[in-house]
């Protein structure tokens, strides 16, 4: 885990923490090949550049993104604003379906939309997979 990542989760509230302790070790095991920094002030992982999936501490929850979530097959994402985004969110760890995030992790390496040259095509979403 990036060390930036560990500090953020180590900032939290320790359910929060937990949450995203347990997430940041599933997707760093299914992406070893990612990049992890943080981005807009949460842990993103990347690949090639461009975003894939990250997670962020909000008022009541935690929240799960999946950049190109919305393109899933996999059910239990709801739609994030006006791209291809789709999220979870938990309040606790039991929450956290750990099949079904294997599953989204699966999809989020095979399905994926351009984020990365969003502004140089003008707000243009093209599919990469």
């Amino acid at each position: 885990m990036h060390p930036d990542t560990a500090r953020y989760n180590s900032g939290l509230a320790p359910e929060s923490q937990s949450i995203c302790q347990f997430l940041a070790e599933q997707i760093d095991r299914q992406f070893p090949d990612a990049a992890n920094k943080i981005w807009h002030a949460h842990p993103v992982w990347f690949l090639d550049g461009n975003p894939i999936v990250g997670y962020s501490q909000l008022k009541q929850c935690v929240r799960l993104l999946f950049w190109s979530g919305q393109s899933f097959e996999s059910e239990g994402l709801q739609p994030e604003g006006k791209f291809q985004a789709a999220e979870a969110r938990f309040t606790a760890l039991d929450q956290v379906n750990q099949a079904k995030l294997e599953r989204w992790l699966n999809e989020a390496r095979h399905v994926q939309w351009d984020y990365k040259n969003l502004v140089r095509r003008r707000g243009k979403l093209e599919r990469l997979k």
